[in-house]
């Protein structure tokens, strides 16, 4: 079942979106070859806390950290350990924030130091994709049209979508109704309304599409070994558009 957020509600999940955005600000402004992925896990959480939010996926099915720390071609779920980041490296972050009851969640894919050049158009079209299915997000579309939209842009652009996860609907849950794939067709799929909150995540690989999961039982990785970027944001769909919960300015700051 599809849970339709009220106004108030609304509001509160704005309050959860500003403290993912926050930490990503903060662990974003962190990396440098030679930090470990557990130290930007420490950073996130502190950063929640400052915000008066706990942590979504600390202890979430035995999830042992705050922050999913993803490096190079894993594409989801790495869990942060002592391995230090190398210049060249790309690193995906996601976050989710619980405050007032309800969830947020958000990644994004940051350089470490100058990156090759694929890796450079890998970020920059996974990035893109997202911008292009978020904008699928107004009353009367269908998911369909999102997950549509973001397979046609990356496949177009030579990449691929990971199809073994997904986006989800959020809120006084970390999962909810409705999944949110990265492939599909136009005009399937749950029609959407206006107080709908969701997750779009669009995972993209620069090879095929295939994955595997380590034996940490968490990290996901591309079979090819090929590179792999992950952005989301938290959507909340409303008469005028997709609003974004978890937006920031990327100079350097949450939004207020």
């Amino acid at each position: 079942m599809i849970v339709l957020k009220k106004p108030p509600e609304a509001q509160l999940m704005r309050d959860c979106g500003r403290a993912a955005a926050a930490a990503m600000v903060r662990m974003a402004d962190s990396l440098r070859p030679g930090i470990t992925t557990a130290e930007i896990d420490v950073i996130g959480e502190e950063v929640l806390s400052e915000y008066g939010a706990i942590p979504s996926f600390k202890g979430y099915r035995g999830y042992p950290a705050a922050v999913c720390i993803s490096v190079n071609e894993e594409v989801v779920h790495g869990i942060p350990s002592g391995r230090m980041l190398k210049e060249g490296d790309i690193v995906s972050l996601d976050i989710g924030a619980y405050k007032n009851g309800f969830h947020t969640d958000h990644a994004w894919t940051f350089p470490v130091g100058e990156i090759s050049t694929e890796a450079k158009r890998l970020l920059s079209i996974s990035r893109e994709s997202l911008n292009q299915g978020i904008a699928q997000a107004k009353p009367g579309r269908r998911i369909g049209d999102i997950s549509h939209t973001i397979q046609s842009y990356v496949e177009q652009n030579g990449y691929s979508v990971v199809r073994d996860l997904t986006g989800h609907g959020i809120g006084r849950d970390l999962h909810e109704d409705p999944s949110v794939p990265n492939f599909g067709k136009l005009g399937t799929g749950p029609s959407l309304r206006a107080g709908m909150t969701f997750c779009i995540e669009p995972m993209v690989c620069v090879g095929r599409h295939r994955v595997n999961t380590l034996d940490d039982h968490w990290t996901v990785v591309t079979a090819d070994g090929s590179l792999s970027a992950h952005f989301e944001h938290t959507i909340l769909v409303t008469e005028n558009g997709p609003e974004i919960l978890t937006q920031w300015d990327q100079e350097g700051g949450a939004d207020a």
